[in-house]
């Protein structure tokens, strides 16, 4: 470990290092994965910082939030690729490293001996992960922004009401996807390392991660020569599969098969709908769900949200409520999901959403606050500067 002293729990990346070259969202979403995992991350900053260091409104403490949520668990150092004494730092880190991760233009650590190929001449067994907008051929001059790609790909195609624009996404989707195509490509290229000893370079793109995100959407398109369009919450397969009108206000219901319908319609007081013809299975119901939605508006505008959430659930039927985000923050809260811990300590300590893995032996670790830039430079340089004596 680059900084002794660390009595963190151990995950089951303990002992792996990373060399964190990459910035925004993917690359440091993908890292902070590993790192909560137990992997070290070092994440190399150019001297103005992380671009998300300035992504304000809101902060906390003068730091962005948008920072916060992606970088725990890491150290930072602040490098120049341009001078010579940090480059040359930046090497040695990459030559120590287990894994590297940058999301640089394709080809852009070339000119700093950073690249895949120079870096694996030096480190034949180090696991380099690459990460671009649209890949390393005919888009490799394209910006890789979450937005261009929403767009892009057709998302926004789907997003929105049936006869409105398009819109984006509340998250920048695409990103946090990649990133965890991202991890996910590092860990098994760790597996084929461990019975080969061999390392080898990662690629994932945005757009490639978004076609595959849209699942059926992009699989109707593919399979079934049907491109498909907005219609706003609902479903193009499914019904109900949306929000529906309640006495106060709207409220998610779910029928994904005809059992699920059946008890629906016995908790709505509409016991003969099941044997009804056209609303029998799903494929009749989706078809005739404009003879159905009314069907079921009139009975469930009887009672409030509330009421029926607690009826329906009882009785096995999937709804939920349209939260804001501190309402979705409660609701894991009250389901004992303990979704906010604390990482640092005393005044540093910064409250954030927990990795969503459990795991039964190696637990992750929370342990460390996004850094400050380069907080960690001058023991870093130090480790750097010390001949490494480690077996790879």
């Amino acid at each position: 470990m680059p900084v002794p002293g660390d009595a963190s729990p151990r995950g089951p990346l303990d002992g792996l290092l990373v060399a964190d070259f990459s910035r925004v969202l993917a690359g440091p979403y993908a890292t902070m994965l590993l790192a909560d995992l137990g992997a070290e991350v070092i994440k190399v900053e150019a001297p103005g910082g992380d671009d998300t260091r300035t992504w304000v409104p809101p902060e906390r403490d003068g730091v962005s939030t948008y920072y916060l949520a992606i970088n725990r668990n890491k150290r930072s150092i602040s490098l120049d690729l341009a001078d010579p004494d940090d480059l040359a730092a930046a090497r040695e880190l990459a030559n120590r490293a287990d894994i590297m991760i940058e999301n640089f233009k394709p080809g852009g650590l070339r000119r700093f001996g950073l690249d895949y190929e120079t870096v694996s001449e030096r480190n034949a067994t180090i696991i380099y992960a690459s990460i671009s907008g649209f890949g390393t051929a005919e888009g490799a001059s394209l910006p890789g922004y979450d937005l261009l790609v929403q767009a892009a790909s057709g998302l926004m195609s789907l997003t929105g009401d049936q006869d409105g624009p398009g819109y984006r996404a509340g998250i920048s989707v695409f990103d946090v996807m990649t990133g965890m195509h991202a991890a996910i490509g590092i860990l098994s290229a760790l597996h084929h390392r461990d019975s080969t000893g061999a390392g080898q370079h990662i690629e994932v793109n945005l757009l490639s991660s978004a076609l595959s995100a849209l699942v059926n959407h992009t699989s109707a398109y593919v399979a079934g020569n049907t491109v498909p369009s907005r219609m706003g919450n609902a479903h193009p397969s499914l019904f109900p599969y949306e929000p529906l009108p309640t006495a106060d206000r709207d409220l998610i219901i779910i029928a994904g098969n005809d059992g699920q319908f059946r008890i629906l319609c016995r908790e709505l007081g509409l016991d003969g709908l099941p044997e009804d013809a056209r609303f029998a299975h799903n494929e009749d119901r989706t078809r005739n769900r404009e003879q159905l939605r009314p069907l079921l508006v009139d009975k469930l505008k009887q009672r409030t949200a509330d009421e029926w959430f607690a009826k329906l659930s009882a009785a096995g039927v999937p709804c939920g409520p349209i939260n804001h985000v501190d309402g979705g923050v409660a609701l894991a809260t009250r389901l004992g999901l303990d979704p906010v811990v604390e990482v640092g300590e005393g005044t540093d300590a910064v409250p954030v959403i927990r990795n969503p893995i459990t795991f039964g032996t190696t637990p992750t670790r929370h342990v460390l606050a996004p850094p400050r830039l380069n907080e960690h430079g001058a023991d870093i340089r130090a480790w750097l500067a010390t001949p490494n004596t480690e077996d790879r």
